[in-house]
């Protein structure tokens, strides 16, 4: 008997956009955590620094997945380096449609907005694990994910999507997750990369978003117990290892 033929790794490259953040190593390395502990020597993944390096981008036709990762900055300004990112969006999928596009946190709000959704400030953000009940579409398409027919994942923003992008179909109530009609472009809100020692890095953000005192210890241990939730983030991953091996983006194609 022949042995089984393996595939190849997913040549997987993601775009940090955190704008000089303290935490890109920290970042980067979460990445690396949650997709090995899925995938291990199944996903090569290669980093890109468009916030800080104006031509540093990856060759669409050299990846089989882009993804287009959180930020700290508004995706509605008109910073040099986010046009750039705009820019670059639109040409992967103007002209690499055999490469997929995934958003996560600022990417999801961002390519969501460049398919003419709109995008809102938060009356309350969201910091830690947090629970997105799924569309019908949405447990479809998370078949082996959606038997309590929500998603957990880990949540660190105060902009949202306030309304749907044209040409694709939610997956998640609320406007946290969508996927194209052609199914070559998946976006989430919520991040399956990061665990609870990369999110609570930042917990002291509830200072700025919940007037919580900087020195009230108890309140931010608050924030970091809703770190500590168990998530769904492998569970994510491997559906998305799954979508980004789909051979050919179908057109038309109904969930």
């Amino acid at each position: 008997m022949s042995p089984t033929r393996l595939q190849p790794p997913l040549r997987i490259a993601i775009l940090l956009n955190s704008y000089r953040s303290p935490f890109i190593t920290e970042i980067r390395d979460s990445y690396v955590r949650s997709t090995g502990a899925v995938a291990g020597d199944d996903a090569e993944l290669t980093f890109f620094l468009p916030a800080e390096k104006p031509d540093d981008f990856p060759d669409p036709d050299a990846f089989d997945l882009i993804v287009v990762g959180g930020g700290n900055a508004d995706p509605r300004k008109r910073h040099p380096w986010i046009l750039r990112v705009h820019k670059f969006i639109l040409d992967v999928v103007a002209n690499h449609p055999r490469t997929k596009l995934c958003g996560i946190c600022w990417g999801h709000q961002t390519i969501s907005m460049l398919f003419g959704a709109e995008l809102v400030d938060m009356e309350t953000p969201e910091l830690g694990v947090t629970d997105a009940k799924l569309t019908p579409v949405g447990r479809r398409f998370f078949e082996r994910q959606s038997g309590n027919g929500a998603v957990r994942l880990q949540q660190h923003h105060r902009r949202g999507v306030g309304t749907p992008p044209r040409g694709f179909y939610e997956l998640l109530v609320g406007h946290q997750a969508f996927l194209s009609h052609n199914r070559a472009i998946l976006t989430l809100q919520g991040h399956p990369e990061k665990d609870a020692h990369c999110a609570k890095l930042r917990v002291r953000d509830a200072t700025r978003w919940f007037g919580v005192d900087e020195g009230d210890k108890a309140a931010l241990l608050q924030f970091e117990m809703a770190m500590d939730r168990e998530h769904d983030g492998p569970e994510v991953w491997d559906r998305i290892f799954e979508w980004a091996r789909e051979e050919h983006p179908g057109h038309g194609v109904r969930l």
